[in-house]
């Protein structure tokens, strides 16, 4: 079964079809070819490859060790299950996420998720669904909490922040609660698990203002950028839209304030909700 006009921006099992599609042909097999190495038949195969069925955690392992891709199918098919627990929007933006070698980020109003604590993301989502159940907030900072877990492996992006002095300055929940939140901020960067800088209120309008984005460069594939607003996201892969975005951001990069001084800058915000 061969899959026809399959957009691999549709969907995560879109994306892990055209995927698992690149690598077969790349390594020179037919589906039934691959499926044989694998005890299944080629049109189970080709169903992956269209995105009709979902594969398995025990097949994405067979796959790759017949593909010889180092576990690459695997953690695509682990963060295809994580990313069900996200909005719809975001599921495909999440599983690239997970498999970015560097992530750079820009955030005009709120922390980036990947930054967020349980308590910032606890009132952060109170006060966007005020009438969502316990239940459902607690799932939020759950399923955020794991996103965040990808900074502790080995195979951790390189992650890069830029935060508008807003971040800082806009309280989301207790002033305990952004104390700790910007706490933790100075203890990553401290740590080396990333590298933050602010962007001052005295730096003036940039064009990235309007939403947050997200900058995902990949091992094997080309960048792409994902822009998130309240309750929606896009992925956009288009390489001159994406080389506008990544100049913009460099432009950012270069106005913000310098990864020491946005350190000072984050630590004395911290002493001001203490006090």
């Amino acid at each position: 079964m061969r899959p026809k006009d399959l957009n691999p921006w549709d969907s995560p099992r879109a994306f892990y079809g055209s995927e698992l599609r690149r690598k077969r042909e790349a390594a020179g097999l037919s589906q039934e070819e691959l499926g044989a190495l694998v005890f299944c038949s080629g049109a189970y195969i080709g169903q992956m490859e269209a995105a009709t069925r979902r594969p398995t955690k025990e097949m994405a392992k067979l796959l790759d060790a017949a593909l010889h891709t180092d576990g690459i199918l695997t953690r695509m098919c682990e963060a295809m299950e994580q990313a069900s627990q996200h909005a719809e929007y975001f599921r495909l933006a999440a599983e690239l996420e997970s498999m970015a070698s560097a992530i750079y980020h820009w955030t005009p109003m709120v922390v980036p998720g990947l930054l967020q604590t349980a308590a910032y993301t606890r009132a952060l989502t109170r006060a966007g669904r005020p009438f969502a159940s316990e239940k459902d907030v607690e799932l939020n900072v759950t399923t955020r909490g794991e996103r965040a877990k990808l900074l502790d492996g080995p195979a951790a992006p390189e992650l890069w922040c830029i935060l508008h002095e807003s971040v800082l300055r806009i309280r989301v929940g207790e002033p305990r609660v952004m104390r700790a939140q910007l706490a933790h901020i100075s203890e990553l960067a401290e740590r080396g698990q990333v590298v933050v800088q602010v962007l001052p209120f005295d730096a003036g309008v940039l064009p990235l203002m309007h939403s947050s984005v997200k900058v995902m460069t990949f091992a094997d594939a080309p960048p792409v950028i994902y822009l998130e607003a309240a309750r929606s996201g896009q992925l956009l892969d288009t390489p001159a839209l994406v080389a506008s975005y990544i100049k913009t951001y460099d432009l950012a990069r270069a106005v913000a304030l310098s990864p020491d001084a946005s350190l000072s800058l984050i630590q004395a915000a911290m002493e001001d909700y203490a006090s």
